[in-house]
């Protein structure tokens, strides 16, 4: 068995097609048609501008050569032609600037709508998808994909279409002013360029993608490791979590040297295609100068336009990969987009309209997988303003009940209501506003204390925050600390205790002020003391709430108005804690093994 977590380069999936990337993308860049249009009609001035520089030379080194020919002749300097050659030249520099100009802003507010459409489509998904997904590779994927859309851009509008342009022009002068064989050289080598480029570089283009998704899965991999920092420390296994991410560095490094042996075939055949034209141009053109069919203007024409061609064709390449590479990046970025919402609001979605919040669980079944049911004909009723707890042993679904009650999946089967109102008729949003809660592993954003407390509703007061503080006990802890409530927490808030980081994610839900509670294990991380202080507030905060609690310690819940039994996804017992504990059921074992072990550890610290 491979002892390292690694990629296999197999082909990827297949591809779909680029221009199914550019049906998807193009919308974006249409919003501004006028401005696209302005700027291509800016980009064809500055063309033609450039088109007229060597014909305007050609006009000039013929005039001097016609008065250089007759030596009695008084010789005039051609002040026309060259204020004309420096407007053209200037011409040519002020068109492109107005087209960037007016490009930068469709350009820039493609890059961002895009990006930020697909932000949003990530936490529209479920649950389920940001449990399978990797979160570095996703990032890289938005990252390639936001940043190929300029690159998308400038190469077809400002690189493309423009040599199109001038190779039109130049064939179309050449056709009409000279021989023909100068317009069948030229249009032949760029026939030639083209196929060879296209051809080659399709080749090339499998490499590409090989190596985005071994990059992809190496940033993984990186990222991967640097969260889980601690672990890695915990077992000294900083040389297997180089050397694991050393074998995907590894396979990237292969398809890159591979990727370099097609781009070194693809720029020597160019090359040879591009030499043996212009060669054949020269040598006709010169050929035409001896037979005095050609003027020295004609030869110096014929040089600058294929210049002019050349420059563009050896680019045409480079463009063509660019372009390939930047469709490739921008598909899997698309592909983002594509994911199944899973949970989606109704078409007729009405808000959440609260009046007590009693929450019904109606016959409910839920499965994460066909195969694999977790919750079986769950029903029960939390009346508006009660308490409600879930015990059970690992596994057997209270969690769960949270998720759905959240609208983190919907139901497989029956129906759960909010004072009657089924959660899938209401928007997710506005059911979210009407709950709060306190995980049992709280994971904080990399920023302030007082930022994080914020979290609970954006744009609260210092006061509110600070409030909300003191009723989560932790306002003396915050002040203790030499940046008090500016205090940075670190990575998932790994700076603070797990004590302190459920006293925070307390705060933040109780600065949210929201009609419905969800303490998940909500003291699980913190000492006997600091436990029963907690408890105390919880109950305070509970007060005219309709509250469920998932609960880990019993000792935390004996106040309840009702406590439910589960094991494995049924509820096998309901009733008080004096109900359940006189019945001698599960619920009464639970209770004495649990007290049996927390006896034994008091014995053992004493």
């Amino acid at each position: 068995m491979n002892k390292f977590r690694t990629f296999t380069p197999t082909p990827s999936s297949k591809p779909q097609s680029d221009w199914k990337t550019i049906a998807v993308f193009l919308p974006y860049v249409w919003v501004y048609k006028w401005r696209v249009s302005f700027a291509l009609l800016f980009l064809i001035f500055a063309k033609v501008a450039g088109m007229g520089v060597p014909i305007i030379l050609k006009e000039l080194i013929d005039r001097l050569s016609e008065e250089l020919a007759h030596p009695d002749a008084l010789l005039v300097l051609p002040v026309g032609l060259l204020l004309a050659y420096g407007a053209l030249r200037l011409a040519g520099t002020l068109f492109t600037e107005f087209r960037e100009l007016l490009f930068v802003r469709v350009t820039q507010r493609a890059i961002r709508t895009v990006a930020l459409q697909v932000f949003r489509h990530l936490h529209a998904l479920s649950l389920r998808f940001h449990l399978d997904r990797q979160t570095g590779g996703i990032t890289q994927d938005i990252e390639r994909g936001t940043r190929s859309i300029l690159a998308l851009i400038t190469f077809t509008l400002f690189n493309i279409f423009p040599t199109l342009v001038e190779i039109v022009l130049v064939l179309g002068y050449l056709a009409l002013h000279y021989d023909i064989w100068f317009t069948v050289i030229a249009a032949g080598a760029l026939a030639a360029y083209v196929v060879y480029t296209v051809v080659v570089t399709n080749w090339r283009t499998g490499y590409r993608r090989l190596m985005n998704e071994l990059n992809s899965r190496a940033h993984t991999r990186a990222v991967d490791s640097l969260i889980n920092y601690e672990t890695v420390k915990y077992f000294s296994n900083e040389e297997h979590e180089a050397a694991s991410y050393d074998v995907n560095l590894q396979h990237y490094e292969s398809a890159a040297i591979k990727s370099q042996y097609a781009l070194s075939v693809l720029n020597i055949g160019q090359a040879l295609i591009v030499a043996t034209a212009v060669t054949l141009m020269l040598w006709h053109a010169t050929s035409g100068v001896v037979a005095r069919t050609m003027s020295l203007g004609d030869l110096v024409l014929v040089n600058a336009f294929m210049i002019q061609l050349y420059i563009p064709l050896n680019f045409l390449g480079v463009i063509y990969r660019e372009i390939r590479q930047s469709l490739a990046d921008m598909e899997r970025m698309f592909q983002l987009l594509d994911q199944n919402r899973e949970v989606t609001d109704a078409p007729d979605a009405a808000e959440l309209k609260v009046d007590g919040a009693e929450i019904r669980f109606s016959r409910v079944d839920f499965s994460y997988e066909a195969a694999r049911q977790i919750l079986f004909d769950i029903d029960f009723t939390i009346p508006a303003g009660t308490v409600t707890a879930l015990v059970g042993h690992s596994g057997s679904g209270k969690s769960t009940i949270s998720r759905l009650l959240y609208r983190f999946y919907d139901v497989t089967g029956g129906a759960i209501t909010i004072d009657g109102q089924d959660l899938r008729d209401v928007t997710q949003a506005s059911l979210r506003r009407e709950i709060g809660i306190v995980p049992q592993d709280t994971v904080l954003f990399n920023d302030t204390i007082e930022y994080n407390i914020a979290y609970g509703r954006p744009g609260a007061t210092t006061a509110e925050i600070v409030s909300a503080a003191k009723a989560a006990y932790i306002h003396d802890f915050i002040e203790s600390l030499p940046d008090g409530y500016s205090t940075i927490v670190g990575e998932r808030g790994l700076k603070l205790s797990g004590g302190e980081k459920q006293r925070v994610a307390i705060a933040r839900m109780v600065l949210k002020n929201p009609a419905v509670l969800v303490f998940d294990e909500a003291t699980s991380a913190l000492d006997t003391h600091a436990e029963q202080v907690i408890q105390a507030q919880l109950k305070e905060i509970a007060k005219n709430r309709t509250t469920l609690m998932i609960a880990h310690r019993l000792s935390t819940i004996v106040d309840a108005d009702q406590i439910l039994v589960l094991d494995r996804g049924r509820i096998i017992e309901s009733g008080t804690h004096q109900e359940l504990f006189d019945a001698g059921g599960a619920y009464y074992h639970m209770w004495v093994q649990q007290q049996a072990r927390f006896d034994e550890e008091a014995d053992t610290a004493e």
